[in-house]
């Protein structure tokens, strides 16, 4: 199987900071995908891809927040349990549900493919696509929470699929199933979650769209 010949991972001068985050949140932001490719190559960007997520996920719980606190079943509760809920705990737990996405992919992309990718790159360059989950922010527009929810959810897909595609150099099928495998996952998982301390008839500890439980 012809396969694209990947440059070898460079070696940085210094951890990746808080402006290189920023910079690639930007490019992501701008559709330039090579980003994945130097996020790849950044061996010191492995945690600053995590917080990428972890902070995407919790923005994405304050979208779901204020969207709860704009609900009926929700006026005059205490806002902070349902804060700590799918803010908090949510954000965590997404983060912590991501990882096994990013696991079920390299998986799939090693033991039935067959092709060689490092664990770590692909969790920087997965990290990295999680940018749009930010967008689950608009949540909170009430009227509009469930299209900005899937919007979100299905541009993450897209620029995931990319970051595989182009980080790995597997073909756009083998890309495609192996991200599919980790995000049926990653929602399973996440659906199930916000059934776990339902916050009044709502959902429980996910954030943004998986914030609904699945009985709505």
């Amino acid at each position: 199987m012809n396969r694209r010949i990947r440059a070898p991972a460079g070696t940085p001068r210094s951890a990746a900071g808080f402006q290189t985050l920023g910079g690639w949140i930007f490019r992501v932001a701008r559709l330039d995908f090579t980003v994945f490719e130097d996020a790849r190559a950044e061996r010191t960007g492995t945690a600053g891809a995590i917080l990428i997520v972890l902070s995407a996920s919790v923005v994405a719980g304050l979208g779901s927040w204020i969207w709860a606190m704009q609900h009926d079943d929700f006026r005059g509760l205490d806002p902070a349990p349902v804060f700590l809920k799918t803010v908090i705990a949510g954000g965590l737990l997404q983060t912590l549900v991501w990882l096994l996405w990013v696991y079920m992919a390299h998986w799939v992309l090693v033991r039935l493919f067959g092709a060689q990718v490092v664990f770590q790159e692909l969790v920087r360059c997965m990290g990295v696509a999680f940018t749009p989950i930010f967008l689950s922010l608009f949540v909170g527009i009430a009227p509009l929470a469930v299209p900005f929810g899937v919007f979100s959810l299905g541009l993450t897909f897209l620029t995931t699929n990319i970051a595989i595609e182009q980080a790995t150099g597997v073909t756009p099928r083998e890309a495609t199933f192996a991200n599919l495998a980790g995000f049926g996952a990653f929602l399973v998982f996440m659906g199930a979650l916000a059934n776990v301390a339902e916050a009044g008839t709502f959902g429980g500890l996910a954030p943004g769209l998986l914030f609904f439980s699945l009985d709505l």
